[in-house]
Protein backbone atom coordinates (compact mmCIF):
# COMPACT_ATOMS: atom_id res chain seq x y z
CA UNK A 1 0.00 0.00 0.00
CA UNK A 2 1.25 3.69 -0.74
CA UNK A 3 1.91 6.11 1.72
CA UNK A 4 -0.85 8.04 -0.16
CA UNK A 5 -3.25 5.53 0.36
CA UNK A 6 -2.43 4.77 3.51
CA UNK A 7 -2.64 7.73 4.97
CA UNK A 8 -6.26 8.55 3.19
CA UNK A 9 -7.16 5.10 4.87
CA UNK A 10 -6.19 6.80 8.22
CA UNK A 11 -7.61 10.03 7.84
CA UNK A 12 -11.04 8.61 6.34
CA UNK A 13 -11.12 6.27 9.95
CA UNK A 14 -10.26 9.52 11.87
CA UNK A 15 -13.03 11.30 10.87
CA UNK A 16 -15.07 8.50 11.47
CA UNK A 17 -14.22 7.76 14.93
CA UNK A 18 -14.58 11.65 15.72
CA UNK A 19 -18.10 11.43 13.98
CA UNK A 20 -19.25 8.11 15.72
CA UNK A 21 -17.69 9.35 19.36
CA UNK A 22 -19.81 12.71 18.71
CA UNK A 23 -22.89 10.58 18.23
CA UNK A 24 -22.13 8.34 21.26
CA UNK A 25 -21.49 11.25 23.29
CA UNK A 26 -25.00 12.69 22.60
CA UNK A 27 -26.81 9.40 23.23
CA UNK A 28 -24.46 8.92 26.52
CA UNK A 29 -25.52 12.19 27.77
CA UNK A 30 -29.19 11.65 27.31
CA UNK A 31 -29.48 7.91 28.42
CA UNK A 32 -27.58 9.39 32.19
CA UNK A 33 -29.68 12.27 31.96
CA UNK A 34 -33.70 9.88 31.97
CA UNK A 35 -31.45 7.39 34.52
CA UNK A 36 -34.52 6.99 37.20
CA UNK A 37 -33.63 8.58 40.47
CA UNK A 38 -32.19 11.72 41.50
CA UNK A 39 -28.57 12.81 42.67
CA UNK A 40 -29.46 15.56 44.89
CA UNK A 41 -32.27 13.63 46.39
CA UNK A 42 -29.89 10.78 46.63
CA UNK A 43 -27.24 13.01 48.71
CA UNK A 44 -29.23 14.95 50.78
CA UNK A 45 -31.37 11.91 51.67
CA UNK A 46 -34.86 10.81 52.53
CA UNK A 47 -35.39 13.58 54.95
CA UNK A 48 -34.56 16.22 52.68
CA UNK A 49 -37.44 18.70 52.03
CA UNK A 50 -38.13 19.60 48.29
CA UNK A 51 -36.97 22.99 49.03
CA UNK A 52 -33.24 21.74 49.93
CA UNK A 53 -33.52 19.52 46.64
CA UNK A 54 -34.66 22.30 44.31
CA UNK A 55 -31.61 24.33 45.56
CA UNK A 56 -28.67 21.67 45.49
CA UNK A 57 -29.80 20.97 41.84
CA UNK A 58 -29.88 24.60 41.51
CA UNK A 59 -26.34 24.84 42.52
CA UNK A 60 -24.93 21.39 40.80
CA UNK A 61 -26.48 23.50 37.31
CA UNK A 62 -29.39 20.09 36.66
CA UNK A 63 -32.23 22.42 36.85
CA UNK A 64 -30.15 24.20 33.06
CA UNK A 65 -31.82 22.85 30.09
CA UNK A 66 -30.37 19.63 28.49
CA UNK A 67 -28.56 20.56 25.58
CA UNK A 68 -27.45 23.71 27.28
CA UNK A 69 -25.72 21.21 29.99
CA UNK A 70 -24.65 18.55 26.88
CA UNK A 71 -23.26 21.90 25.18
CA UNK A 72 -20.61 22.27 28.64
CA UNK A 73 -20.05 18.81 28.83
CA UNK A 74 -19.05 18.31 25.60
CA UNK A 75 -16.44 21.97 25.28
CA UNK A 76 -14.94 20.56 28.59
CA UNK A 77 -14.34 16.86 26.94
CA UNK A 78 -12.94 18.93 23.75
CA UNK A 79 -10.14 20.27 26.67
CA UNK A 80 -9.53 16.88 28.30
CA UNK A 81 -11.63 17.03 30.96
CA UNK A 82 -14.22 14.59 31.62
CA UNK A 83 -16.42 16.48 34.25
CA UNK A 84 -16.58 16.20 37.90
CA UNK A 85 -18.43 14.09 40.05
CA UNK A 86 -21.93 15.24 41.71
CA UNK A 87 -21.13 13.39 44.92
CA UNK A 88 -17.85 13.54 45.29
CA UNK A 89 -16.41 16.33 43.79
CA UNK A 90 -13.82 14.83 42.60
CA UNK A 91 -12.66 15.14 38.98
CA UNK A 92 -14.10 11.85 37.15
CA UNK A 93 -10.50 11.73 35.39
CA UNK A 94 -9.45 11.37 38.64
CA UNK A 95 -11.80 8.69 40.08
CA UNK A 96 -11.27 6.48 36.86
CA UNK A 97 -7.56 6.85 36.61
CA UNK A 98 -6.52 3.47 38.71
CA UNK A 99 -9.89 1.35 37.80
CA UNK A 100 -9.13 2.24 34.29
CA UNK A 101 -5.33 1.01 34.65
CA UNK A 102 -6.55 -2.24 36.60
CA UNK A 103 -9.14 -3.09 33.79
CA UNK A 104 -6.71 -2.64 30.72
CA UNK A 105 -4.34 -4.81 32.57
CA UNK A 106 -7.01 -7.57 32.78
CA UNK A 107 -7.92 -6.96 29.06
CA UNK A 108 -3.90 -7.37 28.26
CA UNK A 109 -3.61 -10.24 30.00
CA UNK A 110 -6.87 -11.93 29.44
CA UNK A 111 -6.32 -10.85 25.46
CA UNK A 112 -2.72 -12.57 25.45
CA UNK A 113 -3.81 -15.19 26.43
CA UNK A 114 -6.73 -15.29 24.49
CA UNK A 115 -4.63 -15.23 21.17
CA UNK A 116 -2.33 -17.54 22.44
CA UNK A 117 -5.44 -20.18 22.86
CA UNK A 118 -7.15 -19.64 20.00
CA UNK A 119 -4.06 -20.02 17.66
CA UNK A 120 -2.91 -23.43 19.39
CA UNK A 121 -6.55 -24.42 19.12
CA UNK A 122 -6.94 -23.15 15.76
CA UNK A 123 -4.01 -24.63 14.03
CA UNK A 124 -4.42 -28.15 16.29
CA UNK A 125 -8.15 -28.25 14.75
CA UNK A 126 -7.89 -26.54 11.25
CA UNK A 127 -4.53 -28.79 10.39
CA UNK A 128 -6.22 -31.98 10.00
CA UNK A 129 -9.99 -31.37 9.93
CA UNK A 130 -12.40 -34.05 10.58
CA UNK A 131 -9.44 -35.67 12.55
CA UNK A 132 -9.78 -37.04 16.16
CA UNK A 133 -8.11 -34.56 17.90
CA UNK A 134 -10.58 -31.99 15.68
CA UNK A 135 -13.71 -33.81 16.84
CA UNK A 136 -12.51 -33.60 20.25
CA UNK A 137 -11.36 -30.04 20.81
CA UNK A 138 -14.30 -28.62 18.69
CA UNK A 139 -16.48 -30.35 20.82
CA UNK A 140 -14.85 -29.31 24.16
CA UNK A 141 -14.68 -25.76 22.83
CA UNK A 142 -18.51 -25.73 21.53
CA UNK A 143 -19.52 -26.84 25.24
CA UNK A 144 -17.10 -24.00 26.76
CA UNK A 145 -18.79 -21.17 24.22
CA UNK A 146 -22.32 -22.59 25.08
CA UNK A 147 -21.56 -21.97 28.75
CA UNK A 148 -22.23 -18.39 30.21
CA UNK A 149 -18.60 -17.05 31.11
CA UNK A 150 -20.29 -15.88 34.57
CA UNK A 151 -21.31 -19.64 35.13
CA UNK A 152 -17.71 -20.67 34.18
CA UNK A 153 -16.18 -18.17 36.71
CA UNK A 154 -18.41 -19.47 39.68
CA UNK A 155 -17.44 -23.18 38.86
CA UNK A 156 -13.66 -21.73 39.20
CA UNK A 157 -14.61 -20.40 41.99
CA UNK A 158 -16.06 -23.58 43.40
CA UNK A 159 -12.98 -25.73 42.32
CA UNK A 160 -9.85 -24.06 43.34
CA UNK A 161 -10.91 -21.55 46.23
CA UNK A 162 -14.02 -23.75 47.14
CA UNK A 163 -12.42 -27.29 46.88
CA UNK A 164 -9.17 -27.41 46.32
CA UNK A 165 -7.97 -24.14 48.59
CA UNK A 166 -5.52 -22.56 45.71
CA UNK A 167 -6.26 -19.58 44.82
CA UNK A 168 -8.25 -16.24 46.53
CA UNK A 169 -11.58 -16.03 45.31
CA UNK A 170 -12.11 -12.26 45.45
CA UNK A 171 -9.18 -10.15 43.70
CA UNK A 172 -8.46 -7.63 45.94
CA UNK A 173 -5.24 -5.86 46.35
CA UNK A 174 -3.60 -5.18 49.33
CA UNK A 175 -4.11 -1.92 50.76
CA UNK A 176 -2.77 1.09 48.64
CA UNK A 177 -1.06 -1.67 46.28
CA UNK A 178 -2.40 -2.77 42.21
CA UNK A 179 -3.09 -5.92 41.04
CA UNK A 180 0.27 -6.73 40.23
CA UNK A 181 1.37 -7.03 43.72
CA UNK A 182 -0.89 -9.72 44.45
CA UNK A 183 -0.56 -11.58 40.64
CA UNK A 184 -2.49 -14.47 42.38
CA UNK A 185 -5.99 -12.63 42.17
CA UNK A 186 -5.53 -12.28 38.47
CA UNK A 187 -5.40 -15.92 37.74
CA UNK A 188 -9.13 -16.79 38.36
CA UNK A 189 -10.67 -13.80 36.06
CA UNK A 190 -8.05 -14.19 33.19
CA UNK A 191 -8.99 -17.85 33.62
CA UNK A 192 -12.69 -17.21 32.94
CA UNK A 193 -12.52 -14.35 30.18
CA UNK A 194 -9.43 -17.21 28.11
CA UNK A 195 -11.49 -20.31 28.65
CA UNK A 196 -14.32 -18.51 26.93
CA UNK A 197 -12.95 -16.05 24.19
CA UNK A 198 -10.34 -18.53 23.62
CA UNK A 199 -12.80 -21.14 22.68
CA UNK A 200 -14.57 -18.88 20.45
CA UNK A 201 -11.83 -17.24 18.94
CA UNK A 202 -10.26 -20.76 18.14
CA UNK A 203 -13.18 -22.18 16.21
CA UNK A 204 -12.79 -18.34 13.74
CA UNK A 205 -8.88 -19.06 13.44
CA UNK A 206 -9.87 -22.87 12.97
CA UNK A 207 -11.75 -21.84 9.72
CA UNK A 208 -9.48 -19.50 8.71
CA UNK A 209 -6.51 -22.33 8.98
CA UNK A 210 -8.74 -24.41 6.70
CA UNK A 211 -9.21 -22.64 4.05
CA UNK A 212 -5.51 -21.59 4.13
CA UNK A 213 -4.24 -24.87 4.36
CA UNK A 214 -6.18 -25.96 1.05
CA UNK A 215 -4.23 -23.19 -0.93
CA UNK A 216 -2.74 -23.53 -4.01
CA UNK A 217 0.10 -22.43 -2.82
CA UNK A 218 0.09 -24.38 0.59
CA UNK A 219 -0.44 -27.59 -1.65
CA UNK A 220 2.65 -27.31 -3.98
CA UNK A 221 5.02 -26.26 -1.37
CA UNK A 222 4.09 -30.08 0.32
CA UNK A 223 4.54 -31.04 -3.37
CA UNK A 224 7.88 -29.63 -3.81
CA UNK A 225 9.31 -31.32 -0.63
CA UNK A 226 9.05 -28.59 2.06
CA UNK A 227 8.69 -29.43 5.61
CA UNK A 228 5.18 -29.45 7.42
CA UNK A 229 6.42 -26.77 9.53
CA UNK A 230 7.77 -24.29 7.55
CA UNK A 231 4.45 -24.65 5.00
CA UNK A 232 2.93 -24.09 8.24
CA UNK A 233 5.18 -21.00 9.20
CA UNK A 234 5.61 -19.40 5.45
CA UNK A 235 2.31 -20.21 3.97
CA UNK A 236 -0.79 -20.99 6.12
CA UNK A 237 -0.09 -18.70 8.90
CA UNK A 238 0.88 -15.62 6.65
CA UNK A 239 -2.86 -16.24 4.91
CA UNK A 240 -4.69 -16.20 8.45
CA UNK A 241 -3.16 -13.06 9.27
CA UNK A 242 -6.05 -10.49 7.58
CA UNK A 243 -8.55 -12.15 8.60
CA UNK A 244 -7.59 -12.95 12.20
CA UNK A 245 -5.95 -9.53 12.64
CA UNK A 246 -9.27 -7.85 12.27
CA UNK A 247 -10.73 -10.78 14.86
CA UNK A 248 -8.52 -10.14 17.51
CA UNK A 249 -8.60 -6.62 17.22
CA UNK A 250 -12.38 -6.80 17.88
CA UNK A 251 -12.20 -9.26 20.68
CA UNK A 252 -9.62 -7.10 22.29
CA UNK A 253 -11.78 -4.07 22.14
CA UNK A 254 -14.86 -5.60 23.32
CA UNK A 255 -13.03 -7.34 26.00
CA UNK A 256 -13.07 -3.75 27.83
CA UNK A 257 -17.02 -4.25 28.04
CA UNK A 258 -17.46 -7.27 28.61
CA UNK A 259 -15.26 -7.74 31.38
CA UNK A 260 -17.86 -6.28 33.53
CA UNK A 261 -19.53 -9.61 34.55
CA UNK A 262 -16.36 -11.33 35.92
CA UNK A 263 -15.43 -7.72 37.75
CA UNK A 264 -18.25 -8.18 39.81
CA UNK A 265 -18.07 -11.89 40.70
CA UNK A 266 -14.48 -11.40 41.61
CA UNK A 267 -14.84 -8.30 43.27
CA UNK A 268 -12.34 -6.86 40.86
CA UNK A 269 -11.13 -3.08 41.32
CA UNK A 270 -11.38 -2.26 37.98
CA UNK A 271 -14.49 -0.10 35.99
CA UNK A 272 -17.19 -1.81 36.84
CA UNK A 273 -17.16 -1.11 40.48
CA UNK A 274 -16.82 3.05 39.46
CA UNK A 275 -19.94 2.16 36.96
CA UNK A 276 -21.96 0.52 39.48
CA UNK A 277 -20.99 3.19 41.95
CA UNK A 278 -22.15 6.19 39.80
CA UNK A 279 -25.54 4.05 39.03
CA UNK A 280 -26.06 3.48 42.33
CA UNK A 281 -25.44 7.42 43.24
CA UNK A 282 -27.33 8.59 40.20
CA UNK A 283 -23.80 10.16 39.61
CA UNK A 284 -24.32 11.26 35.99
CA UNK A 285 -20.98 12.76 35.72
CA UNK A 286 -18.79 9.49 36.02
CA UNK A 287 -21.53 7.36 33.80
CA UNK A 288 -21.14 9.75 31.19
CA UNK A 289 -17.34 10.25 31.66
CA UNK A 290 -16.51 6.60 31.87
CA UNK A 291 -19.36 5.64 29.01
CA UNK A 292 -17.62 7.83 27.01
CA UNK A 293 -14.00 6.66 27.80
CA UNK A 294 -14.96 3.04 27.29
CA UNK A 295 -16.37 4.16 23.59
CA UNK A 296 -13.15 5.95 22.67
CA UNK A 297 -11.25 2.96 23.65
CA UNK A 298 -13.30 0.39 21.67
CA UNK A 299 -13.50 2.72 18.86
CA UNK A 300 -9.54 3.01 18.29
CA UNK A 301 -9.13 -0.64 18.57
CA UNK A 302 -11.68 -1.44 15.78
CA UNK A 303 -9.54 1.45 14.01
CA UNK A 304 -6.68 -0.28 14.87
CA UNK A 305 -7.56 -3.60 13.99
CA UNK A 306 -9.36 -2.92 10.49
CA UNK A 307 -6.27 -0.69 9.73
CA UNK A 308 -3.69 -4.09 10.91
CA UNK A 309 -6.12 -6.47 8.85
CA UNK A 310 -5.53 -3.81 5.65
CA UNK A 311 -1.76 -3.77 6.27
CA UNK A 312 -1.76 -7.89 6.38
CA UNK A 313 -3.41 -8.14 3.38
CA UNK A 314 -1.10 -8.79 0.60
CA UNK A 315 -3.25 -7.12 -1.99
CA UNK A 316 -3.42 -3.93 -0.09
CA UNK A 317 0.00 -4.27 0.40
CA UNK A 318 0.99 -4.26 -3.38
CA UNK A 319 -1.74 -2.50 -4.75
CA UNK A 320 -3.01 -5.36 -6.79
CA UNK A 321 -7.13 -5.98 -7.11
Amino acid sequence: MSPRRLFSAVARRCAATLLTLLVVSMALFAGASVVPGDAAAGWLGGNATEEEIAALRHEWGLDRPLAVRYADWITSVLRGDLGTSLTSQRPVTEIVAEPLWATTLLVVIAGTGTMVLALALGLATGLRPGGRLDRTLSGASLVIVAIPSFVTASLLVLLFPGTLGLLPAVSHPPLGGTPLDRPEILVLPVASIVLFAGAWAGRVVRATVVDANGAPNARAARLAGLPEYQVVWRHVLPMTVPANAQMFGWLISSLFGGTAVIEVIFDYPGLSRVLLSAVHNHDMAVLEGVGLLLAAIIIVSFIVADLAGLLANPKARTGTS
